[in-house]
């Protein structure tokens, strides 16, 4: 009966040992690629990463029930009035609140008033979600150049290193070819993780800006049939 725990003991530790042993082989490395290249592929990768999770945290705050909010404005509008469901817009986070908002703000002025309002507003709301994905393209770009220009060094301090020894030994250009291919490694390696989180924020701006813009000739029909009245 014991025999379970027991591996399941061994199982704990061996995954103890390999994080462990990761850390340490990572930090080496780091350590061995020479901190001069190294820190400015470190850097992009954390401006990068604080980029990318406030791009999170705003794209899921942008995020509404559109249909639930359409639905909250035509009740309003119906039973209270304009001023009741511009209260419900003001009150709701995320840019189609806003954009309802500037809709209804104007929906005395008749219906071109009201759709200029929203495509003017809209197209600011579109500038905002896309915000700081330039800085985090900069790093993607950035880490490889970083990444290729270390390698380039360290192959020239190599050639150098063979040079002052006169001879072609081995140890001298496995040696100077490791650490200036580590700085490559790491630059990749920092590419490839912002890319995914880039292509994944990409991939929620569309959706939000398909939802808005559904959302929004259901809300110019509303507005259509309020007029009517």
């Amino acid at each position: 009966m014991k025999i379970p725990f027991i591996l399941l003991s061994i199982a704990e530790n061996s995954n103890d040992i390999i994080q462990h042993n990761f850390h340490y082989v990572l930090k080496d490395k780091f350590i061995e690629g020479g901190t001069l290249w190294m820190t400015p592929i470190l850097l992009c990768m954390v401006f990068g990463l604080a980029f990318v999770i406030e791009r999170i945290f705003y794209l899921n705050l942008a995020s509404v029930n559109s249909q639930k909010l359409l639905s909250k404005i035509e009740d309003a509008i119906q039973c209270d009035g304009i001023e009741k469901a511009k209260q419900i817009c003001r009150d709701t986070k995320g840019p189609l609140g806003g954009i309802f908002y500037q809709g209804l703000d104007r929906a005395e002025e008749g219906l071109e008033s009201v759709e200029k309002a929203v495509i003017a507003y809209g197209g600011v709301q579109m500038g905002k979600l896309e915000s700081n994905l330039s800085w985090i393209g900069l790093c993607i770009s950035l880490a490889p150049m970083l990444g290729f220009l270390g390698t380039v060094v360290g192959m020239v301090m190599a050639f150098d290193s063979i040079e002052r020894a006169g001879d072609i030994s081995p140890t001298i250009v496995a040696g100077g070819m490791k650490v200036a291919l580590l700085t490559t490694v790491f630059g990749l390696i920092t590419a490839i993780i912002l890319q995914v989180f880039y292509n994944y924020l990409l991939a929620k701006i569309d959706a939000i800006v398909g939802d808005m813009e559904d959302a929004t000739i259901t809300f110019m029909d509303l507005m259509i049939e309020y007029k009517k009245r």
